[in-house]
């Protein structure tokens, strides 16, 4: 029974099982059954995390202030779209059983199958992945600075990683350093990439020392990688080009180019220069998520952008097996379809389902794909889709946490 105290709720959601908590005990003390042990990254604030129902649920604790600032920001940061947790409500105007001030508690939901950075380095794939922490971070940054979000204090404690396809994606897990603009001047650009390369480099400093990791580590090197890759991407989305008026062609292929990397037009300004004989035009992103949005139209599965490009690659695949059989062409959506029901669920139900929630089921579909090429591979045939997931299962998925 929480102890009798008082305090102000706002919820953004229905999660009744939380008003049991004791908020009127300081978060560091609270001893209930509802107390989740998860991976964490580190933190200058208390964090804990609680079962409610079936959702699991992020608690911090600062001051009211910082707490109705934060979670006001995040709100924002999923109102433009940025991978961010969701905040899910605030606890302010605590006082514990005697009267006594207690902190603000901000509620964020629990980012299913995500792992905080130093948890990716012991895992035993930790060397197939590290390197890519910093193209996430980049993709991360990008995204955030186009919405016109200054991070102001960017860390890898401060994001949260899912695996992609293979890749890794970033989210947001700490604003309370955040500021929302209009737009962002290079120099505060600059300045967060500046702030976010010292920080990193601190941190994989304190992994290396720990000894909590697999394989050598080069903390500079890794650290160093972040601005490049950043402006590379950044450039790519937003400068202005100049081409002559016959290699007109060179527009269509950087729109392809941001379309795989996630991101669609909303237009694009020409304007003729030189009498007409150079053309100055500058693309303008308006969102990223092409391919999710892509293969949700045609199957209804909500996934991560590189598990939508690969699963809409293997699709385009299936298609063109099914057109060259038939010797006629198949529409999209019935390919869709067929697809969807025979290979992608079909294989999944394959796995033993006390073992299916390890991974989300794109990504595990992805591993399994995977699995199966390089068994085909070694073998110099292909094995078989039953054959790869027993395979699979067997010696990857039985060893996931």
């Amino acid at each position: 029974m929480a102890v009798p105290a008082t305090c102000r709720i706002t919820f953004s959601g229905v999660a009744t099982a939380l008003l049991d908590l004791p908020f009127g005990v300081p978060l560091e003390e609270w001893d209930v059954p509802a107390l989740v042990d998860l991976p964490r990254g580190i933190s200058r604030h208390v964090v804990r995390f609680v079962r409610a129902g079936t959702e699991v649920f992020a608690l911090k604790e600062a001051t009211d202030r910082f707490v109705t600032a934060e979670y006001r920001l995040l709100r924002e940061l999923e109102e433009r779209g940025v991978p961010s947790v969701h905040a899910f409500g605030t606890v302010t105007s605590r006082t514990d059983a005697e009267g006594e001030e207690l902190g603000g508690l901000l509620i964020t939901r629990h980012l299913s199958y995500s792992v905080p950075y130093r948890a990716l380095f012991l895992e035993p794939r930790g060397l197939e992945v590290r390197d890519r922490l910093i193209d996430a971070l980049a993709v991360l940054f990008v995204r955030l600075h186009l919405a016109g979000f200054y991070w102001g204090d960017c860390s890898l404690s401060n994001t949260l990683f899912r695996r992609d396809a293979g890749a890794l994606s970033a989210y947001l897990v700490d604003a309370e350093t955040g500021e929302i603009h209009p737009s962002l001047s290079d120099g505060q650009r600059d300045w967060d990439i500046e702030v976010a390369t010292v920080n990193i480099l601190g941190e994989l400093f304190d992994v290396l020392a720990s000894g909590a990791t697999t394989g050598d580590l080069d903390p500079v090197a890794i650290a160093e990688q972040l601005r490049p890759r950043y402006e590379d991407l950044w450039w790519e989305l937003t400068s202005p080009e100049v081409i002559p008026r016959d290699e007109s062609f060179r527009i269509d292929q950087r729109v392809r180019r941001l379309n795989q990397l996630g991101f669609d037009i909303d237009q694009i300004e020409i304007a003729p220069m030189e009498g007409g004989s150079l053309l100055r035009y500058q693309p303008q992103v308006v969102e990223s998520g092409h391919h999710v949005r892509r293969l949700f139209q045609l199957t209804g599965l909500d996934v991560q952008e590189n598990q939508a490009r690969a699963l809409l690659a293997e699709l385009a695949r299936f298609r063109a097996r099914w057109e060259a059989g038939v010797g006629h062409p198949i529409p999209e959506d019935q390919a869709a379809r067929e697809w969807l029901d025979d290979k992608y669920f079909g294989t999944l139900g394959l796995v033993p389902p006390d073992l299916r929630g390890r991974l989300p089921d794109a990504e595990l579909y992805f591993e399994i794909s995977q699995h199966r090429w390089f068994l085909s591979e070694a073998r110099g045939a292909d094995v078989g889709r039953e054959e790869a997931v027993a395979s699979y299962v067997r010696t990857v998925l039985d060893f996931h946490p």
